[in-house]
C-alpha cells in the first residue's frame, strides 16, 4: 500500500513508519518540523528512516490548504494516518491558538484530501485526554465524552466528529485512535518520562503534580504501533446494530469507528517513578505539587473493542519499557 503518515519526525509517527516500511509498505511522511521540542531530534528520527528506499519524507505543514491538496491529488495514498497535531495539555494553557490552527484546520485539510482522492481509509490520532472530566474506570468508547477540561482535549473530540460528518457524507472509512500515555525509545522530551530521566541524571529535582497520585495508563511505544497496523488493515464499517435512539458513540451507521489503544493498566506515577530510578541507579528528589490546569487525575483503558476487531495484545511491562527508553537515552545522550 502507499501511506502517507503526517506527523512523520514525530514519536509515534517514526515508529509506525518505520515498521511499515519493515512490512514492505511505501511510505509518504510529511512533517513541519516545528520547534515545541527539539528539531533535531526530529531530524535525527528522519535520519533513521531515510536510508529506506520506499521512504520519502517532505516538509508540509497540515495548514497550508493548497500544497496539501496538490499532495493529495499527485499521490493517490491508498491509506492516511494522521498523526500531525499540535501536543500537550499544559501547552494549550497558554498557546491555544496553535491547537485550532493545527488541530482543526490541518485536520480538515487532511478530510478534504482523503475525500477527493478516494482514500480507502483515514486512521487518526485521538487522545485518551478527551475523557476530561469522567470518572468512572476503565475509561470506555462507549462513555459519553462531552466535558473536556482542557483545549487540547477538545480539539481531539473536535476530530472525531468532523471525521463521523466525512464518514457519513462521503461514506470515508475512518478510525480514531484514542492514546494512551505513550513512551519508549526516541520519546518526546515534554513527556514526564523524558523529563524525570534528564532531571535525575543530572541531580535536578522533579516536578511531581497532585502529589505523586496521578495514575496514567502507560503504553509501550511497540505496542502501539502493533495496535496501529492492526487497525490499518481492518477499515471501520458500519455497525448494522446502531440505533439512533440509543446511539454507540463508538461506532455508526457510516463506516466510522472510535478505539481505546493503551496497555489496560493504571499505573501510579510514584510507581512510576520508583521504576525509574531503579533503572538508573538514582533517587530523585521530588517537587510534590498540586494537579495542574487541564490534567485529570488517572486514565485506564478499556481495549476490548480494539481486542476483538484486530487482535490487539500490549505485551510490554512498565518495567521491561523503562528499561529499554533509559537504554536508548543513556546512548542517544552520552548519559
Amino acid at each position: 500500500m502507499k501511506i502517507l503518515v503526517t506527523g512523520a519526525a514525530g514519536f509515534i509517527g517514526f515508529h509506525l513508519s518505520r515498521k511499515l516500511l519493515e512490512r514492505g509498505e511505501e511510505v509518504v511522511g510529511i512533517d513541519n518540523l516545528n520547534d515545541y521540542y527539539s528539531v533535531e531530534l526530529k531530524e535525527a528520527r528522519l535520519a533513521e528512516l531515510s536510508p529506506h528506499e520506499s521512504f520519502r519524507f517532505e516538509k508540509i505543514d497540515l495548514v497550508d490548504q493548497t500544497v496539501m491538496s496538490e499532495l493529495f491529488q499527485e499521490e493517490k495514498f491508498d491509506v492516511v494516518v494522521n498523526l500531525a497535531a499540535q501536543a500537550g495539555v499544559r501547552y494549550s494553557l497558554t498557546n491555544p491558538h496553535s491547537y485550532i490552527s493545527s488541530n482543526i484546520v490541518g485536520f480538515l485539510n487532511v478530510l478534504e484530501g482523503c475525500r477527493h482522492n478516494n482514500v480507502k481509509h483515514l486512521v487518526y490520532a485521538s487522545s485518551s485526554s478527551v475523557y476530561g472530566s469522567n470518572t468512572q474506570m476503565p475509561f470506555s468508547v462507549s462513555d459519553n465524552v462531552d466535558h473536556p477540561v482542557s483545549l487540547y482535549a477538545a480539539s481531539k473530540k473536535s476530530n472525531e466528529l468532523m471525521a463521523h460528518s466525512y464518514s457519513h457524507l462521503y461514506g470515508l472509512p475512518t478510525t480514531g485512535l484514542r492514546f494512551f500515555t505513550v513512551y519508549g525509545p526516541w520519546g518526546r522530551p515534554d513527556m514526564a518520562l523524558f523529563l524525570f530521566t534528564k532531571a535525575i541524571l543530572e541531580g535536578k529535582p522533579i516536578d511531581v503534580f497532585n502529589h505523586g497520585k496521578m495514575r496514567r495508563d502507560f503504553t509501550y511505544i511497540d505496542d502501539i504501533v502493533s495496535g496501529v497496523c492492526g487497525v490499518i488493515d481492518n477499515p471501520a464499517t458500519p455497525d448494522s446494530t446502531w440505533n439512533g435512539d440509543e446511539p454507540n458513540p463508538a461506532t455508526s451507521k457510516a463506516p466510522y469507528k472510535i478505539h481505546n489503544i493503551g496497555n489496560h493498566q493504571s499505573v501510579e506515577l510514584l510507581t512510576m517513578i520508583e521504576t525509574l530510578e531503579k533503572e538508573l541507579g538514582k533517587t530523585a528528589e521530588k517537587n510534590l505539587l498540586e494537579l495542574q490546569p487541564g490534567d485529570v487525575p488517572a486514565t485506564y483503558a478499556d481495549i476490548d473493542a480494539l481486542q476483538q476487531a484486530t487482535g490487539y495484545t500490549p505485551s510490554t511491562s512498565i518495567d521491561v519499557g523503562i528499561e529499554r527508553f533509559v537504554e536508548w537515552y543513556r546512548d542517544y545522550y552520552n548519559a
